[in-house]
């Protein structure tokens, strides 16, 4: 599903137009991405929590070259499905 699609889920199942979905879904993201700079973890009751993890710094090897090179540290974004989206996929 893209974000098309999506939209176009949400106007369908919450009786929206897609303008009106593809406002909420962009405010909804922006919100999101907003609290993930922050710091802050987005947590979604029955879906799952987003949260801005550091990966540190690390080694690794050029795949053409074979040549050594260090890999800088950086923060990612993590997901972890909640209890009840596991149970809807298994």
């Amino acid at each position: 599903m893209n974000k098309t699609e999506l939209v176009a889920q949400i106007a369908e199942v919450a009786g929206l137009s897609k303008v009106a979905a593809k406002a909420a879904l962009e405010a909804a993201l922006d919100a999101m991405k907003a609290a993930l700079v922050k710091g802050d973890k987005v947590s979604l009751i029955g879906f799952g929590t987003l949260a801005v993890a550091e990966r540190p710094a690390r080694e690794g090897i050029n795949p053409a070259t074979k040549e050594k090179i260090t890999i800088p540290a950086r923060n990612v974004v993590k997901f972890k499905a909640g209890a009840e989206l596991n149970a809807a996929v298994n």
